[in-house]
Parts: structure tokens; C-alpha cells; sequence
């Protein structure tokens, strides 16, 4: 495990902000763009409004704010002062069917935001699956289909869709005939400051480690158990070849009883918010993302690369379209297919050995920044003006 001495300060969610405030940032420029999310939370709120919201911010002659549904007859009352509404991963309601009608009738550019595959019905089973859902019960048939067909439905009323890769906008257009942009997940100003505190330390000490060697497991959700089992029998066989080795996993994940024997070298944590997160993912010499490969999992976001490479962390990931797109294989990470991740884990060991490590991260952290840095997104956001 590496030395690292940063702590992040305390954590307060800093979209929490007053609507008035949020109004005032909002008429700071002529040129106006409203996002609406059911309710802020960690996740899809905070890398497609949250992060959204703050870079615009920073940018000439465009402003932005956000509304959430509580608040959705006030975003009614300011149409008229605003050229672009992007609604999020929101579900389908009578309310906001009047909101998008009003609001193109006004004239403006009406837009959905996308960050998965949850929008075709014809899709749920391969979802289900990869979630590992039970097919039994009614319960999760009902609900699936309602999220699923309601932000369907809610993206065919709109004029246009943001994704967060071409994967994901190819999948939209053959749900329905709309255009589609790209606008990739990123690190937002918050992650940035506190990520470079702790690679600054690492330089410094040349990445002095402890003994110990973590391999970090960060699920985020409870729905990887299938995605976990790719990777275990070859974290098994590490733990039993190399008593250094410690599994350091955040999150949720039902742990499968073949590694349950090794208890005393695993550490579980829950889940973390997103700065001192940045911190955990810091401590581990290797970040690994096992994923199905399937329609699903090619449609998400590479966030856990780049989360790990901007703190310092090599990563090791599935060959899905992003993972495949951000990974310069055994340059700035690694690529692993299922039937390799023992003999890529080890390639990945002996880079801490023999001098590479130091040289794959310094790659790892260029190429994040240059790709997912909040202020490197600024001319795909200008585009939402005349998308």
C-alpha cells in the first residue's frame, strides 16, 4: 500500500446550493442552458449535471443551472429566459411531457442526457441478466419495464441526445431516429484538487509503498456479482501464491464463498463520496474493472480508469468499448479478456518490481488529464448551443 498522508477536508455536497443562488449563476449570461434531474444524488447527477454545470460556469457567455422535480413548476415560469433544457435520465410524467411541449413551442432546444442503456425495452433481458436479477420475480420484471419504458419514452419527445460514448449514441439510434452527441464522463474541479495533492506525494517519494501489495475492487453498486466472478478464481490463486497481496474492495458486493477463506487480507469499505473516494482508490497499487462483455457493459463510461489514473493507480479493465478506447495496452494500463486476468494480474505485479510502474502512470495520468479533465470539455459543451 502506498504512503499517502492527504487527507481530503470534510465532504458537503456542493450542488448544495439555494435555488436563488442557483438562478442568479443562471442569468449571469445571455446565453442560458437548464438542466433537470428527478433529484441530485452521487452519481449520474453529479457527472452529467453537477460536473456539466460547473465547467459551463467557468466558460464565456454561457451559464447554467439545474432544476430538479420538486421544483419543475418553476423551471415552467423561466422558458422564456433560456435556449437549452437538458433533461437527465429522467422518467417519463405527464408533468414533464407538458414541460418539453411548452418549451419547444418557446423555442427551445430541447435535449436528454444519457449514461446507460436504459431506454429500449427490447433490452431488458440481456440487463437483467448481466445485473444479475432475479428472472423470478414478478417485482423485477414491473419495475425494469416502467424505468426503462418511461426514459424511453421521455428521449422520444426530445429534439436531440447526449451520451457518454458512440457506443451508447449508436444504441440510441437504433432505438429511435434522433441526433446524438458525445460528452464523456470527467474529473470535476473538486477531484482534481485533491487528486493532484496525492499524486504530488507519490512523486515525491517516488511511490514509497509499504510491504503490502492492494489490488482495489471499487463496485459502486450492488448489480457486479457476475462481473466480480470473471476476475476471482485469479485473485484466489494470487492470494495464495504471494502472501503481500491484500484485496481493498468499496462498495457493494456479495463476496463468493471460494475467497471468503482469505477474510483476514480483505478489506471492505462502504460506499465513499466522490473526493474521498479519490483518496481510497489512491491507497492500492492496482484498480481492477472485470466486466461482462456484452451490449450493456460496452455502453458504460470508463470513469473507473480515469478515477484511478488521475490519484496514481495502474488499472487493469475488460476490453469494452471504452476501457478498450482509454487503455494503451501495457502503456498506460492494462487490457484483460476473461481467460487472461491471472497472467495480466502478475504482468501488472512485476511492473512494481522492475521500474515500469512509475513510467505506466505518469502515462496514465497525461492521457486522463488531456481526455477527462473538467476544463479540457469546455468546446464539446460550447456545441450544445447549436446541437
Amino acid at each position: 500500500m502506498f504512503y499517502i498522508n492527504t487527507l481530503p477536508a470534510e465532504y458537503i455536497e456542493p450542488w448544495a446550493v439555494s435555488l436563488e443562488n442557483r438562478l442568479n449563476s443562471l442569468y449571469s449570461s445571455d446565453r442560458r442552458i437548464a438542466y433537470f434531474y428527478e433529484k441530485p444524488d452521487c452519481s449520474t447527477f453529479r457527472y452529467r449535471v453537477y460536473n456539466m454545470i460547473q465547467t459551463i460556469q467557468d466558460m464565456d457567455g454561457i451559464s447554467a443551472t439545474y432544476f430538479c422535480l420538486e421544483e419543475i413548476n418553476y423551471l415552467h415560469s423561466i422558458l422564456d429566459s433560456i435556449n437549452v433544457l437538458v433533461i437527465c435520465r429522467a422518467r417519463y410524467t405527464i408533468s414533464l411531457n407538458s414541460l418539453i411541449a411548452r418549451a419547444k413551442n418557446k423555442g427551445v432546444k430541447v435535449l436528454f442526457d444519457l449514461d446507460d442503456l436504459v431506454f429500449n425495452t427490447q433490452k431488458i433481458d440481456l440487463i437483467l441478466h448481466t445485473l444479475d436479477q432475479d428472472f423470478n420475480q414478478e417485482g423485477v420484471w414491473d419495475h425494469w419495464f416502467a424505468y426503462i419504458g418511461r426514459i424511453g419514452a421521455l428521449l422520444k419527445l426530445c429534439d436531440g441526445c447526449i451520451t457518454t460514448n458512440t457506443y451508447l449514441g449508436d444504441q440510441v439510434k437504433e432505438y429511435h431516429d434522433i441526433k446524438t452527441m458525445t460528452i464523456p464522463n470527467f474529473l470535476n474541479q473538486e477531484q482534481l484538487a485533491i487528486s493532484n495533492k496525492i499524486l504530488k506525494e507519490k512523486l515525491e517519494s517516488h511511490f514509497q509503498r509499504t510491504d503490502t501489495i492492494y489490488i482495489g475492487y471499487f463496485s459502486g453498486t450492488p448489480t457486479h456479482n457476475k462481473d466480480f466472478a470473471i476476475v476471482v478464481e485469479s485473485l484466489i490463486k494470487l492470494l495464495e501464491q504471494d502472501k503481500r497481496i491484500r484485496l481493498l474492495i468499496v462498495g457493494y458486493l456479495e463476496l463468493p464463498d471460494s475467497i471468503k477463506k482469505f477474510d483476514d487480507r480483505i478489506e471492505v469499505y462502504p460506499l465513499h463520496d466522490f473526493v474521498n473516494l479519490q483518496r481510497l482508490m489512491s491507497l492500492v497499487e492496482i484498480n481492477i474493472v472485470p466486466l461482462q462483455n456484452n451490449k450493456f457493459t460496452n455502453c458504460k463510461s470508463e470513469l473507473k480508469f480515469f478515477e484511478a489514473s488521475i490519484v496514481g493507480t495502474l488499472t487493469i479493465a475488460s476490453p469494452t468499448f471504452t476501457y478498450k478506447s482509454a487503455i494503451n495496452n501495457a502503456k498506460n494500463g492494462f487490457i484483460s479478456n476473461d481467460y487472461e486476468w491471472s497472467e495480466v494480474l502478475s504482468k501488472a505485479m512485476d511492473t512494481l518490481e522492475n521500474g515500469e510502474y512509475e513510467q505506466m502512470i505518469r502515462k496514465a495520468h497525461s492521457d486522463t488529464l488531456n481526455k477527462y479533465a473538467w476544463y479540457n470539455q469546455k468546446n464539446l459543451l460550447k456545441e450544445l448551443m447549436d446541437f
